[in-house]
């Protein structure tokens, strides 16, 4: 089917400012959960699926997530080297059935302007995502509703889980009720996961444009964008609790993001 072809675009280069712990040193898409970057991670949701294309916008310390491409073959296998002949062998490698494209798109260059840099390497409609987040997500039925919906941008809204308690309070200072939020309580927001059709390059102005103010309001003024549900799981790794919360629910085999 045609939508095995599409490319998947990830945003790999901001600067993670709220994960200062880990990416004073390297670029958050390169944090581990589990051992692997939570990069890593996403690509495999995509690769579940059966799309293997991707373009990666780098922008900060990017040549930390060129080096881990290029080497990867070499970290994940076992190696003999012999230094008589210069010569390296690779023995039962892991290979995934990956084409990776990592592209430069500056350091100081907002979100939709990154995806203005790669237009170049887009050839029909494509997928996007955050180089920071992992669902459950069933990526053919998200490709199903954009062509059911026949809209510029399909936006995957996701419930994130309440972090704060709820309280109903009287006379101005009395608590009579205190519960953990729900995750159905929670309003709607920007997950991720986007489907794009190639008119959405006419939308963004230069570098400085923001995909999500800027971009996503232009369309939906103009009734183009649409929204896929997903009820399912879906974590954004933006600060240090959140992370640990990843890596504790991988150490305790509850990754339900990991549908590979």
């Amino acid at each position: 089917m045609i939508e095995k072809t599409m490319k998947v675009v990830i945003l790999a280069g901001g600067f993670g400012t709220r994960l200062s712990e880990h990416t004073d040193s390297i670029p958050k898409p390169m944090v581990e959960i589990g051992g692997k970057p939570i990069l890593w991670h996403i690509m495999k949701i995509y690769s579940y699926y059966g799309y293997n294309d991707f373009v990666i916008c780098l922008g900060y310390k990017g040549n930390i997530i060129k080096e881990y491409f290029l080497n990867k073959l070499k970290y994940d296998s076992d190696v003999t080297i012999n230094f008589n002949n210069n010569k390296i062998q690779i023995h039962n490698n892991i290979n995934e059935p990956w084409k990776v494209s990592l592209i430069d798109t500056g350091n100081d260059v907002l979100t939709g302007g990154r995806i203005k840099r790669i237009q170049q390497y887009i050839d029909g409609p494509f997928l996007l995502t955050y180089g920071d987040g992992v669902a459950d997500i069933n990526i053919p039925e998200l490709i199903k509703h954009h062509y059911n919906h026949n809209k510029i941008v399909t936006v995957t809204a996701v419930q994130p889980s309440g972090r704060f308690g709820g309280l109903e309070i009287e006379n101005d200072t009395l608590v009579k009720s205190f519960a953990e939020k729900k995750r159905t309580d929670s309003p709607w927001v920007n997950g991720g996961f986007f489907v794009c059709n190639p008119e959405i390059f006419s939308y963004i102005d230069n570098d400085q444009t923001i995909f999500e103010s800027d971009t996503l309001e232009k369309l939906t003024l103009k009734n183009q964008l649409t929204s896929y549900k997903h009820y399912g799981f879906w974590e954004c790794m933006d600060t240090l609790k959140e992370k640990n919360n990843l890596n504790n629910l991988w150490n305790k085999n509850q990754s339900t993001w990991k549908i590979w």
